[in-house]
């Protein structure tokens, strides 16, 4: 347990590193001191501190690995759980060659370097190089949409001196658009000059073009770690443990899936082409990628008479953060409450601290919420494990602390108001912190979030459903001015445009997960390789053209985060449908729901195996056996989206 405790106190260090608190400067500084090299569920746990030498290696501690060995052989001592989490100790120390010769565990350890190096890197590329357009003349943008710019200006050409009857020293004004993510998103969505679009689409899926060189460094260094312990590719070394198993099972569901979503999405898209050629000057003969968002928002818009600023009216932040607290009291007991933050304690004056309370367990964690934008802050949506919860004795418990951290725009906290799909995200990440904060696992190791990849995304993509339910909603969402609930004809607007290219999106997760798999599946011997992959994977499996010259994956950072395994949201879609339509879609606030959700779910952690959880809280009807590995049904899902 000492040990389990002690690995996951650098895990929890390696995560407080990402948190806003801190400076670039102190990052490094961290870093240099304590390099915590961690590929979690891949390459097991590295320590070095300071100068000492590479010896001291975890996973070239031989005589920790024998312990834990003998430990798991004479288990008799042992309660389920302890053996457990044994067992999984001795595997991240394989996983990191702790079994193999010392020549090639010198060079896994330089190689799991390189990756970190490069994994960082990519990353940093993405946040340093979004890419850029310049539109000229600064007209073409809606006037709506120019604080997204900043203006620049060039001398004009001698026709347009002639046709405009310029003066020769007039310069002509135009705008900067640099194409991050939301703003890139602003614009194909409500920009509409098809041609502004086109530029800012092309422009912002050609950049960091340094990442394909970044990414195809990090395939091969994957690759190579992969083959020295053993496996065929990077893919079938990272799925080990997970409940797909291996490469061929995760292939098998997502083509599945494939070809489940197939027929829907193509109706969608003539749907989409039809609008587009009833709603244009000119002859229209096929669908380019920078119009699919522009005409989606319009179908919508129209179809279900929906304002979103109307709708944001109904969301401030302070009612989002009511929601989160309505949610958990109703479903589990519990109350947040907030409370005063010590000195020193808080990265940031936006930053809320909140303990949750039961009225007979007592404080059961504590949860910091950073939800605002501001200047210098990552554009990250995520949920941190600053502690993970763990028995120290037979009447303590460590409690868990952890943090969401989200960027919602707004003057100041009482101003924001948040679109629904923000509040999806939040209700999302919501998830993740119940996890961890009511999870009660006698090791570290297994609290909360810490399961097998294809299983932790289960929380989060459930709470999504409460996102959207007009019951949940009323209890909350108030108008900003008069304080009206949210009418039920809104929300039902809101879910009919949800569900008018849910087919759509979901094709779209698919290719995602086969473009991570395929592509640690391989060894791609160039940079054009990566491009014709993605290429042909999206003339496959979507009902989109690839658009030559672009590189979308360039930016795509889970293949760093997730690698081989973004398939595990679609494993956790199946699972959240399942249990919604099981247990909490008659009644979601109730007790009952919310008393079977923890004692059988969250509370369990990783502490028990996950096909073993599902069958307790749904029975079996929520996997299936496929090739020697577990795939989720997919039954609940397809039924929801009429598929």
């Amino acid at each position: 347990m000492q040990l389990s405790g002690l690995m996951n106190s650098l895990i929890i260090l390696l995560e407080c590193l990402h948190l806003p608190k801190l400076s670039r400067q102190w990052m490094k500084y961290l870093t240099r001191f304590a390099q915590l090299l961690t590929l979690q569920n891949y390459v097991g746990i590295h320590i070095r501190i300071g100068n000492l030498s590479k010896k001291q290696y975890l996973n070239s501690n031989t005589s920790l690995y024998h312990a834990i060995k003998n430990a798991e052989q004479n288990h008799h001592a042992l309660t389920e759980e302890g053996l457990r989490a044994a067992r999984h100790l001795r595997n991240d120390l394989e996983k990191g060659g702790i079994h193999l010769s010392s020549e090639k565990l010198d060079r896994l350890n330089q190689l799991t370097i390189n990756i970190l190096q490069l994994c960082r890197e990519f990353n940093e590329n993405i946040v340093t190089d979004p890419g850029h357009v310049d539109i000229f003349p600064a007209s073409r943008i809606p006037k709506k949409l120019q604080h997204l710019t900043k203006p620049i200006y060039r001398l004009p050409s001698s026709s347009s001196k002639i046709s405009a009857g310029l003066n020769s020293n007039i310069k002509e004004k135009g705008l900067r658009l640099v194409t991050e993510s939301n703003a890139l998103c602003s614009i194909l969505q409500l920009a509409p000059d098809a041609e502004v679009r086109k530029l800012a689409y092309m422009a912002g899926n050609s950049a960091p073009h340094a990442n394909l060189v970044v990414l195809d460094k990090l395939l091969s260094a994957r690759h190579e770690f992969s083959e020295i312990m053993g496996y065929k590719s990077y893919s079938e070394f990272a799925l080990k443990g997970n409940m797909a198993s291996s490469p061929e099972v995760v292939l098998s569901f997502l083509h599945d899936m494939s070809k489940m979503v197939r027929p829907k999405a193509e109706e969608e898209f003539k749907k989409i082409l039809d609008f587009k050629r009833a709603n244009s000057n000119q002859s229209v003969e096929d669908l380019d990628p920078w119009d699919e968002a522009y005409f989606t928002r319009m179908m919508k818009s129209s179809t279900h008479n929906l304002d979103y600023s109307v709708v944001a009216s109904y969301f401030s932040l302070t009612c989002c953060i009511e929601g989160l607290k309505v949610l958990a009291e109703s479903l589990f007991g519990v109350k947040f409450k907030e409370i005063p933050l010590g000195p020193g304690e808080s990265w940031h004056p936006d930053v809320l601290k909140l303990s949750l309370h039961h009225p007979d367990e007592g404080d059961l964690g504590y949860l910091y919420l950073d939800l605002k934008s501001r200047k210098g802050k990552h554009p990250i949506c995520a949920h941190f494990a600053i502690k993970g919860g763990r028995r120290i004795s037979d009447t303590e418990y460590q409690l868990p602390i952890v943090a969401l951290v989200c960027n919602f725009s707004g003057p100041n906290f009482q101003s924001v108001h948040l679109h629904h799909s923000d509040v999806e995200t939040l209700f999302h990440e919501f998830g993740h912190a119940l996890h961890s904060l009511l999870s009660r696992t006698d090791y570290q190791h297994f609290s909360g979030t810490r399961v097998v990849l294809d299983f932790a995304e289960t929380p989060s993509n459930l709470l999504e459903y409460y996102a959207w339910d007009y019951r949940v909603l009323r209890k909350f969402a108030k108008h900003h001015s008069t304080g009206d609930p949210i009418p039920e004809n809104l929300v039902k607007s809101l879910r009919g445009a949800k569900n008018m290219f849910a087919a759509t999106e979901l094709q779209r997760q698919v290719f995602y997960a086969l473009v991570d798999q395929t592509l640690h599946m391989l060894q791609p011997s160039s940079v054009k390789d990566t491009i014709s992959i993605v290429a042909d994977l999206k003339r496959e499996h979507t009902c989109w053209k690839y658009v030559e010259g672009t590189c979308w994956h360039a930016q795509f950072s889970h293949l760093v985060t997730y690698g081989a395994g973004y398939y595990s949201y679609l494993y956790a879609k199946s699972f959240a449908a399942t249990i919604w339509q099981k247990i909490c879609k008659d009644d979601p606030l109730s007790l009952d729901a919310g008393s079977a959700l923890r004692s059988k779910f969250l509370q369990q952690g990783g502490a028990k195996d996950p096909t073993i959880i599902l069958d307790d809280l749904v029975g079996n009807s929520a996997i299936r056996n496929q090739n020697g590995g577990i795939v989720p049904d997919i039954s609940s899902l397809s039924e929801e989206m009429k598929l």
